[in-house]
């Protein structure tokens, strides 16, 4: 007979709302795959891509560095100190780079069998392509992810022999992870590079490659930093205490880690502006004044809270700076893909989503935020499992 205390502990208000958007999001999405993009979407010939591809593949993708830049720092250079949080960092990248691929097959292509492995192999074979790299780096990435979280889930299940030889794989994983992390996270730019007529001169540059790999690392450092701080939060009940000590100490490191690579790539957008003589843009128009409240409020300032978290050892100071940080990696990839593209284009003609659009990457994010939680409840990622000490 079912419990009925679980039954009634399943019907909370967050449960309760989590439950209305799934539902009504799914129906949305149904919506779109019967009757096309025409149906939910303001998509047009000068806007084939929306929120959706601004959001779920420039924006979540940059999130997912969160499982290369900790796999490295523990696995590659011998970190050992950040551990504790290597396992939830993998998940939030394996989370990530699911969420990014999803999105693309069903909602943005609306094929989602060709997500398959062999398709970009056997029947797209535009080995020219930057979106062919962009798609076989993707996919490897997730495999390479997949495996590595293995080893937790077989934990929970409580399958010793198999565990054992998937953990064999990490360091070679690991070396694996950081070179696909580093094509596909500057691929990402380099689809813009060949977009001088339509993006803004400001955001357009050829060190786009560079831009969208170093702005990666301190995205994911930062989301490493704001699910750590929320799980500690919410779950500590189910934390390990290894994981709950070195909170503080993970926080400040990830914090002078964000500090540094902030600091390079404001370097590089300086020299980006000097080598391409564009600083006279900066004050001819509202782009201009645009961009200047992306670089200055949204990576100097930052940059500036993390070094003075750090010298002060302010940890909360360093949370809301990673939420911050987020927040200017968000704008920065819906510039560069939405807001400054077509920027000649007048206001009247810019594409604005629908409720439809935006109800539906709701949905998604409702419906990724409840896995999440599924999986944090359920397998070992906040403490090591009392059978499996190595």
């Amino acid at each position: 007979m079912p419990d009925k205390n679980s039954a009634r502990g399943l019907l909370t208000p967050i449960n309760i709302i989590a439950a209305l958007i799934v539902i009504s999001g799914l129906y949305l999405i149904a919506c779109r795959m019967v009757g096309g993009l025409g149906s939910v979407t303001n998509f047009s010939d000068d806007y084939p891509w929306g929120i959706w591809k601004s959001f779920f593949i420039f924006s979540v993708v940059p999130i997912g560095a969160a499982g290369f830049t900790t796999g490295a720092a523990v696995y590659l250079f011998g970190m050992e100190k950040y551990h504790s949080v290597v396992r939830l960092a993998v998940l939030i990248g394996f989370l990530s780079y699911v969420c990014a691929a999803g999105s693309l097959t069903l909602l943005d292509v609306g094929r989602p069998e060709r997500i398959i492995m062999a398709y970009p192999f056997i029947v797209q074979q535009g080995t020219t392509s930057l979106l062919f790299e962009v798609a076989l780096c993707v996919l490897l990435y997730i495999t390479v992810l997949a495996i590595e979280f293995c080893p937790f889930a077989l934990e929970a299940l409580g399958f010793r022999r198999t565990r054992h030889w998937f953990i064999k794989l990490t360091l070679g994983l690991a070396i694996f992870a950081v070179v696909l992390s580093t094509m596909h996270q500057s691929t990402l730019g380099a689809m813009w590079v060949i977009t001088p007529a339509k993006l803004h001169p400001l955001w357009h540059s050829s060190y786009l490659p560079v831009f969208f790999f170093v702005s990666s690392i301190f995205s994911g450092l930062s989301v490493v930093i704001i699910v750590t701080t929320l799980c500690k939060h919410f779950f500590s009940h189910i934390a390990g205490k290894t994981y709950l000590e070195e909170d503080e100490g993970v926080i400040l490191a990830f914090g002078k880690a964000a500090c540094v690579a902030m600091a390079g790539y404001l370097a590089i957008q300086v020299f980006g502006l000097s080598t391409s003589h564009k600083f006279h843009y900066l004050f001819s128009s509202s782009y201009g004044y645009w961009f200047l409240l992306e670089i200055i409020g949204f990576v100097a300032i930052p940059c500036y809270l993390f070094a003075m978290g750090c010298r002060e050892k302010n940890t909360k100071l360093i949370r809301w700076t990673a939420v911050y940080t987020l927040i200017g990696i968000l704008l920065n990839r819906f510039n560069v893909s939405l807001i400054c593209y077509n920027y000649h284009l007048p206001w009247a003609e810019k594409y604005v989503p629908t409720w439809k659009e935006v109800w539906i990457l709701i949905t998604v994010v409702t419906i990724m935020s409840l896995v999440f939680r599924f999986i944090i409840k359920r397998v070992p990622i906040l403490y090591t499992h009392p059978d499996y000490k190595h």
